[in-house]
């Protein structure tokens, strides 16, 4: 989330939070297996097919009959055409774009007035079936046999038979969601025929259990590529449709400029990390603030309703959206268009997708880890100094669902290790998993049940105890709350730390400098047994501070640099915790003092320091202070496949 100015954030749509509850009355079926394979016989689909629509378009769930922001319904997401928003701005052609074969675009279904139709759309399923428009929304049956419908009228608008081999539909999967570019259809065809390549199994959010069998012997359609320009300036994945809308680089007056840093990265400094932002605004305000220098920027948007890319900075420049320069110098930030308070809205599976396929080839451009110290959000991003704590951001809040978007990313969040290890991995079962929560509506409000990725942290091993406090977060003293903008007393899917303790069904782990317990019980872990490396105060040492950023030495600041003052948190690493790291680094810094037409030079220390996973948030200590303790059975040397010095 980036602060905005007030008239970009009252251009936001008022929306109400889903989570306070369900649109009317909802017939959530509990026998949705029974309903895709009496929608396939009904409409000559094939059932694998149905399926993977569906799972690409909501994973199954049905979220309440409450519509997504692109206005889709239930788990074909059909889409009601009076809610459906317009792209901005419209997402052009570009270089890699993969042609859909047969009829082009332009041949796409037409209603009787002209105008294309939504292919998933909830008015055409309506006709299709003779099913009122309710039903379709607030009947979860209903709602499938209306996707059936579609998908087997598309096909035979294409001038295609009903086939029984899925292959042959994939033409019409592609045109499914509606979008409006060919490289966008084709990657949504080529999900769909992986997830039915490879299976899956999961458990909904009305808790049932739904499995798609793998079909290894499929052949999907092959693709054809479109010799077209790239985009300008755009670094994307080939397969992604994306565009281009400059931030600027501007000089304001005399001392000030925006709206990001010039860079040669990672020539000049190497990009660690990438941070996970969600807006608090519609991506249409966003898309202002961005193009304003007197606001914050960032590299990269991820619209809600159809995954589509949007740059604004080049990776080798440093974007202003983290509220810490450090983190900004040595990472890429990407918006999600979306509220923390409203995932089913905003977070859709077409904006997961896409996000983390552009995360993919990011990482694997700049080498940077798929883990939760490399990427993460911006809730975890370290204050970089202990006066900023309190303004840090929230988002994307406990209800993203880090552990599915790791799977997407190739990178699955799994135990690494025994139950009794020493070290242990943050991983709830989301769907199920539905800790409570206040404030989605309104201060104190109760927000209803939904999955969450976030654990909540006690004093004492019983669900009555106090909540851990954190004073940084709140020096005034007040308490830690279930409110779900407040961190301070909670940790995340894919987060390790130390063990401090077990008793019975609660595990105690080291965070902020305390232990702190949280239920989790064998039968339903919220926790598994991980492997790594955790450090530890030197023997001598009973306490070494803790920062928020890695600042080189003393006397590393050439002159016409003025040395940032050290800052460390309010908070100690006493002797006996311990804290997982997973890389280490050398202190830098980059003076943004005057506006230049090149890069200000990168100030690079020779001191080591390691990061850690100290609370909800990263932070960092000096190597000097601590030891580096193995879990039993890690093999290899000390430091992470990517230590060595920053740079």
């Amino acid at each position: 989330m980036i602060f905005v100015t007030a008239s970009a954030a009252l251009m936001a749509p008022v929306v109400t939070p889903l989570l306070t509850g369900s649109p009317g009355v909802v017939t959530a079926d509990r026998h949705l297996e029974n309903d895709f394979s009496a929608a396939a016989d009904e409409y000559r689909v094939p059932r694998s097919v149905l399926m993977g629509v569906s799972y690409m378009q909501s994973r199954w769930d049905f979220h309440g009959g409450a519509p997504s922001v692109g206005g889709g319904y239930g788990p074909m997401h059909l889409v009601d055409a009076r809610l459906a928003q317009s792209p901005f701005p419209e997402a052009p052609e570009r270089g890699g774009a993969v042609a859909l074969a047969g009829p082009s675009a332009s041949t796409a279904p037409k209603s009787s007035g002209g105008r294309s139709e939504q292919p998933s759309g909830l008015q055409r399923a309506a006709s299709l079936t003779g099913t009122p428009e309710g039903r379709l929304r607030t009947d979860a049956a209903a709602n499938v046999r209306g996707g059936a419908a579609l998908l087997a009228d598309t096909q035979k608008r294409l001038g295609k038979p009903l086939s029984d081999n899925p292959a042959d539909w994939w033409d019409a999967v592609a045109r499914f969601p509606g979008v409006g570019d060919t490289a966008s259809a084709a990657a949504f065809a080529n999900d769909v025929f992986g997830v039915i390549l490879r299976g899956a199994h999961r458990t909904t959010d009305t808790g049932q259990s739904v499995n798609l069998p793998a079909s290894p012997d499929l052949r999907p359609h092959p693709l054809r590529q479109k010799d077209t320009a790239p985009a300008k300036d755009v670094e994307c994945p080939p397969e992604l449709s994306c565009s281009w809308l400059s931030a600027p680089y501007t000089a304001i007056d005399d001392d000030a400029y925006g709206n990001h840093d010039l860079g040669d990265r990672p020539t000049d400094q190497k990009i660690e990390y990438i941070v996970i932002h969600d807006t608090e605004a519609s991506l249409r305000s966003m898309f202002q603030t961005v193009q304003d220098p007197t606001e914050a920027s960032w590299h990269y948007s991820v619209r809600s309703s159809d995954g589509h890319i949007t740059q604004h900075i080049k990776t080798k420049d440093a974007a202003w959206h983290s509220g810490s320069q450090f983190v900004n110098a040595r990472s890429i930030g990407i918006e999600h268009e979306g509220f923390l308070t409203q995932p089913d809205a905003w977070y859709t599976e077409r904006m997961y997708q896409s996000s983390a396929r552009l995360v993919r080839y990011l990482a694997k451009k700049y080498d940077i880890p798929l883990d939760r110290q490399h990427i993460f959000g911006h809730d975890n991003v370290p204050a970089p100094t202990a006066d900023s704590i309190p303004d840090m951001h929230d988002d994307p809040g406990p209800f993203w669902d880090w552990r599915h978007y790791f799977d997407l990313l190739g990178a699955p969040l799994r135990a690494t290790a025994g139950p009794d290890s020493p070290m242990v991995t943050v991983l709830p079962d989301y769907p199920t998993y539905k800790p409570r929560f206040t404030g989605c509506a309104g201060h104190g409000v109760p927000c209803a049940p939904h999955g969450s990725s976030a654990v909540r942290l006690h004093t004492e091993p019983a669900d009555d105890a106090p909540l851990i406090q954190d004073p940084g977060r709140r020096p005034d003293g007040d308490d830690s709350t279930e409110d779900v903008n407040d961190l301070g007393s909670r940790v995340s899917a894919g987060q390790s730390y130390a063990v401090a303790e077990r008793r019975g069904d609660w595990t105690a782990i080291w965070y902020l400098g305390k232990k702190a317990w949280f239920k989790n019980p064998k039968k339903h872990p919220t926790a598994v047994g991980a492997a790594g490396r955790m450090v530890t105060p030197k023997e001598g040492l009973s306490e070494i501070p803790v920062f928020g950023r890695a600042l080189p030495e003393e006397g590393a600041y050439p002159d016409g640099i003025t040395e940032p003052a050290e800052s460390p948190l309010p908070y100690t690493l006493d002797e006996g915790q311990r804290y997982v790291t997973m890389s280490r680094t050398t202190g830098s810094y980059v003076d943004r003092s005057t506006f230049e037409y090149t890069p200000s030079p990168v100030v690079k220390g020779r001191e080591m320091y390691y990061e850690i996973q100290f609370g909800h948030r990263l932070a960092y200590v000096r190597a000097n202070d601590v030891d580096v303790v193995d879990t039993p059975g890690l093999a290899g040397p000390q430091g992470h496949a990517a230590d060595g010095p920053g740079t």
